[in-house]
């Protein structure tokens, strides 16, 4: 098996023995989770992020610059929201900080409460780009987004932060051989990507070909295995669950 086919491997399915136990394939599925939230408040709610704070800075200079179709208010929204999610995320990371793996549920459970109060408000109206309704969404994910990030960073698990892929795919490029580098980690980076690409593309199909709201109740519902899945990892005592 080659190195960046072996990088992505044993990131999906970790060695017993591995520093980091399962949080890797874990981590995975919560950047699956950033495309499809980031499909649905870009597409649906209107040319703003959730996910993405640097796409929402640019957005704003967008908006002052007098560009049609982006809002100033909407990215500030976004950006507010998600630091308060931050902050609810360094708050968890303090209250679980002997156990990743609880630390790691506490945040997901709460993604999920999030996620799915959004679905069930989008789905219900006439249309979730208009009005308070629209920054009810962009709050209530920003915070969802936020806390994750706060959290990931917490972890401490190297080359997969779950909202930001610049660094990663400047790593896998600088780190290479090509770059003068004797590891790249090509195959988790890139790993890295294709998860958010994979929640993108779906969460634009869903959203743009099925219905409004449909990529949130996808995302809700994988928050809500990966919850279940924590569950029985939150008991185990090995040494991945304490903190790096």
């Amino acid at each position: 098996m080659t190195g960046p086919l072996r990088d992505a491997w044993t990131t999906l399915s970790p060695r017993p023995d591995d520093r980091h136990g399962p949080l890797p394939p874990l981590l995975v599925g919560l950047t699956v989770v950033t495309g499809l939230v980031d499909a649905f408040s870009y597409l649906i709610l209107g040319h703003v992020f959730v996910a993405n704070m640097t796409g929402n800075v640019v957005f704003m200079a967008f908006a002052l610059a007098g560009a049609k179709g982006f809002s100033l208010t909407a990215s500030v929204a976004a950006l507010l929201a998600f630091a308060a999610g931050a902050a609810l995320g360094g708050r968890l990371a303090n209250r679980f900080a002997e156990h990743r793996g609880r630390l790691l549920l506490a945040v997901t459970m709460t993604e999920t409460v999030l996620v799915l109060a959004s679905y069930l408000c989008a789905a219900l109206a006439h249309d979730p780009s208009q009005g308070w309704l629209r920054y009810l969404l962009i709050i209530l994910l920003g915070v969802a987004m936020g806390s994750q990030n706060g959290v990931v960073r917490k972890l401490g698990v190297p080359d997969l932060t779950t909202t930001v892929l610049t660094l990663t795919i400047t790593g896998a490029a600088s780190d290479s051989r090509l770059g003068g580098g004797k590891d790249g980690k090509v195959g988790r980076r890139l790993l890295s990507a294709v998860a958010m690409f994979l929640g993108g593309y779906v969460g634009a199909v869903l959203a743009l070909h099925v219905s409004d709201a449909l990529p949130l109740l996808a995302c809700g519902l994988l928050l809500a295995l990966q919850s279940v899945v924590l569950t029985r990892f939150s008991r185990s005592d090995r040494p991945w669950a304490r903190p790096t």
